[in-house]
């Protein structure tokens, strides 16, 4: 599985060490270099057990850790917290039918493909924007040379992977096998299932481990599944689209009622909360 190959040995690029805080309250010491991902994380919860503080359902006593980790009682007043500010309404039949008509590869029953990837690792104190530029450029030439047979002399895609990939798996040119979509990270199988497209993907994919240049080999379509076979499916990801939206947006107002240094909130595409 994709999960269990990713190398993240590749060394860090030293930089300054900026302490970002949230209404004065440090999110991570002066010796502690985090991703900007894992800094965004820390932020959101801070921001909530903020909220939870100034709603009275934890104590005034409770102090961040400064590592990330609440303490018990805040995560359970964080969740309260939601439960109470993010009420998620049951959606309708007719609402589950549009998501479902909207998406039928989604729903496919035994879709498989065949991958090979090239991974550019974001690591702590990573140069994020050189990275995107490495990967950037990756994409661009392996695409150039798209169509070779794999492992044939002139595999570029195989070749780019061998040298520059920070996967154990470009040591057999970013080969990955066949996947079904409970085989990787749910961020990297939302760029590969329900789709129709075989070759190097034409944008880079963004995964919890980095960015990946991806090539879909095959394609299995699998079995359509009627709408009552999965209907519960269905509805649990119309809940969770519809908590995400909610979230999203009471961390942006959260967090434009609060003080917040040294950490980029605008750049996340999803609420980093655990």
């Amino acid at each position: 599985m994709l999960v269990e190959t990713v190398d993240f040995s590749a060394a860090a690029q030293a930089v300054p060490v900026l302490v970002a805080r949230i209404n004065g309250v440090a999110l991570n010491s002066a010796s502690e270099n985090l991703a900007p991902e894992e800094l965004r994380q820390r932020a959101c919860t801070e921001l909530l057990r903020q909220a939870a503080m100034q709603a009275g359902l934890l104590d005034s006593g409770d102090t961040a850790a400064g590592d990330g980790v609440v303490t018990e009682a805040a995560s359970a007043a964080i969740d309260a917290w939601l439960e109470r500010e993010l009420p998620v309404p049951e959606p309708s039949t007719e609402a589950c039918e549009r998501h479902f008509a909207a998406q039928p590869a989604r729903w496919r029953s035994g879709e498989r493909v065949r991958v090979r990837h090239i991974l550019f690792a974001v690591t702590p104190g990573m140069n994020v924007v050189a990275l995107r530029n490495r990967a950037e450029a990756c994409l661009l030439d392996v695409r150039c040379h798209d169509g070779k047979t794999p492992g044939s002399a002139n595999d570029g895609f195989g070749a780019s992977a061998r040298k520059l990939s920070n996967c154990p798996s470009g040591e057999q040119g970013g080969e990955l096998g066949w996947l079904a979509p409970a085989d990787c990270a749910s961020e990297f199988a939302r760029e590969l299932f329900g789709h129709v497209e075989v070759g190097v993907l034409p944008r880079l994919v963004h995964s919890r481990f980095g960015l990946h240049v991806v090539e879909v080999m095959e394609r299995e379509g699998g079995v359509a599944q009627p709408f009552e076979m999965v209907r519960g499916a269905v509805e649990m990801g119309l809940r969770q689209q519809t908590y995400v939206a909610a979230l999203r947006q009471c961390l942006q107002l959260l967090a434009g009622a609060a003080v917040v240094e040294g950490v980029d909130l605008d750049a996340a595409t999803t609420p980093l909360v655990q």
